[in-house]
């Protein structure tokens, strides 16, 4: 007992020294969040609109809650990561405000899709016909994506100790084959699709051929239109472009790297401000530096109340059945999705409504639900798909009912597939000491249970089940294209297109972007005159902090025992399993 004693009271210890120090933080954020809000916004003359290319980008930001805290030790830097949405509205707002003079782009680490970069390279080219200034500037190191946008601006200048990460693009899949049977998981896995690579990792040791074969033909779309971009903007051929790139700018001297013609010039941080005032026209203690989220505080001026609304409904990251609980992180649950849909539907003042999807895709029965409820909605308002970096397999399954469908050339869509798959861990629980027993009335009784390996007849019944999720998956497809099932398999066998590929097989309607979107949908609705509204609702920060502090207590909770993590384990997996529309793996550039 004596153990057991211990380790119940340092367990309890944990928790109460865990809610003193939650609740001093929490005090701190509140008083942080209250004065922040105390400030009325003003934008001075002689400003500069600061886009810190670096961090994590959302679909649809929300203001971190533990932004504040942070820049108490930050001289008021908020440095938490913004959304694409926020920033396309910040540059759009700083094109015709009168007080702001240029944009100043601080270049690091961006990690967003392809497609994220190319909406904020053409708002800071809309940007330019202002005929006010875009800056760029490397302090330490820039990756790919961050340069990708930054090329359109109208001089790049980097730290003479600052480096160019810019190397082309790879797709590096890790397969857990190996690790798994190590650990005791067996995979149980069903699918369709020749191209429906999802399963790989769980049953290969590399690529087969044809995930090489559809990887290889969208990851070089992708990359000859970010060639196309960067090497207009550069006044270079792409030849040059490459073979510059080939050289791995980032172990070249900063010297070298103007030399390539990939940046103009090379300063220090006090000398930056100099150059930013000098081509301001004022003095540098003149200036004045505005954020994203400070400019978003402003009300545009002219801009009146409009009736009539466009809804951007924005659906991102993967598709679930249920949430996670811990109240963070981009996911996308059918049944509040469903609600928004539904909500939508009935407001008489919403005439047309745009689906933002960025989304890998997911469950198969959450798709299904949300494409069942943009059906119903299609019969009351148009609605107008918007692929973001990713609209694949479930994200392709809930955008194909859209009236129309727009997406960017390098959007990663199709993988009109389906699979399903469950583990085995049986192994597993006996090396950590659980055990587990069972008794049944009937045969399926256990259906997916995770402590013994499927029999036959079950394997069977969810082969069969797979392959009425294709079908399903292929019809709905079809309908919402108007296209033939036969038609629809010959794109589908789970293969992976970029947006580029997709309008030439008919599974989109047009290239373009969320704007491009917003005005079809306004043809659509047959009104001219009217206001864009986000949606869901975006959370206060007091709201997300209590969030993000009740997830972080139930986790520890949760936690604190080899038991209950395994249990935690089993869960996640659990809430993978079953039947997936997911593509093969996330692509990343940098």
């Amino acid at each position: 007992m004596k153990p057991f004693i211990k380790t119940t009271l340092a367990a309890t210890l944990g928790v109460i020294l865990a809610s003193i120090i939650g609740g001093i933080l929490g005090i701190i954020l509140l008083v942080g969040i209250a004065s922040s809000t105390e400030k009325t916004p003003s934008i001075e003359e002689n400003s500069i609109l600061t886009l810190n290319l670096n961090g994590s980008l959302m679909e649809h930001g929300s203001e971190d809650p533990f932004a504040s805290f942070g820049a108490i030790f930050n001289g008021g830097d908020d440095n938490s990561s913004l959304g694409l949405d926020e920033i396309l509205k910040a540059i759009k707002h700083a094109k015709s405000n009168d007080n702001i003079k240029g944009i100043y782009l601080k270049t690091g680490l961006l990690q967003a899709g392809v497609a994220s970069f190319e909406e904020i390279r053409l708002a800071l080219e809309d940007f330019k016909e202002s005929g006010k200034f875009v800056y760029a500037y490397i302090e330490q190191t820039c990756e790919q994506g961050a340069y990708y946008i930054s090329s359109v601006a109208d001089s790049i200048f980097m730290n003479p100790s600052g480096s160019l990460g810019l190397y082309g693009m790879s797709a590096t899949p890790v397969f857990y084959t190996d690790v798994l049977k190590k650990i005791g998981v067996e995979p149980q896995i069903f699918k369709v699709g020749t191209y429906k690579s999802a399963v790989e990792p769980y049953i290969n040791t590399k690529m087969s051929e044809a995930s090489k074969e559809q990887t290889v033909s969208y990851m070089n779309c992708i990359w000859s239109n970010l060639l196309d971009d960067m090497s207009a903007s550069r006044g270079m051929s792409k030849k040059d472009l490459n073979k510059a790139i080939d050289e791995f700018p980032m172990m070249q001297t900063a010297e070298r790297v103007i030399e390539m013609g990939l940046i103009d010039s090379l300063c220090y941080i006090p000398d930056m401000k100099e150059v930013l005032a000098k081509r301001s026209g004022v003095e540098s203690k003149d200036m004045h530096y505005v954020s994203v989220r400070e400019l978003n505080k402003i009300p545009v001026e002219g801009e009146k109340y409009q009736a009539n609304k466009i809804a951007v409904l924005y659906t991102a990251g993967q598709i679930y059945d249920k949430s996670n609980g811990m109240g963070s992180g981009e996911e996308i649950v059918y049944t509040p999705v469903v609600k928004e849909l539904e909500k939508l539907r009935k407001d008489e003042h919403v005439k047309a409504v745009v689906l933002r999807v960025n989304s890998p895709g997911g469950s198969a029965y959450a798709s299904e639900q949300i494409c069942q409820a943009i059906k119903e909605l299609k019969k009351v308002k148009p609605v107008i798909a918007s692929m973001g970096d990713y609209a694949a397999s479930g994200g392709y399954y809930i955008s194909s009912n859209a009236d129309s469908i727009i997406a960017s050339p390098t959007t990663i869509t199709g993988s009109i597939g389906i699979f399903g798959m469950f583990f085995n861990a049986e192994k597993l629980a006996q090396k950590v000491g659980l055990h587990y027993d069972m008794v049944k009335t009937n045969r399926f009784s256990d259906f997916g249970n995770m402590m013994r390996s499927m029999t036959p007849g079950e394997k069977a019944l969810m082969q069969a089940n797979i392959e009425r999720g294709y079908e399903l998956f292929v019809s709905r497809c079809a309908v919402g294209r108007g296209m033939t099932p036969e038609a629809i398999k010959k794109v589908a066998e789970g293969r992976v297109w970029t947006g580029e590929q997709a309008l030439g097989l008919g599974l989109v309607d047009k290239l373009g972007y969320i704007d491009d979107a917003i005005e079809v949908a306004a043809n659509m609705a047959g009104i001219s005159e009217y206001s864009v509204v986000s949606y869901p609702e975006k959370k206060d920060p007091f709201t997300s902090l209590m969030e993000e502090l009740s997830g972080g207590a139930q986790s520890m909770m949760q936690n604190r025992s080899m038991e209950a993590r395994f249990e935690n384990m089993l869960q996640d997996l659990q809430r993978s399993c079953g039947a997936q529309a997911l593509m093969p793996y996330m692509l990343d550039i940098h």
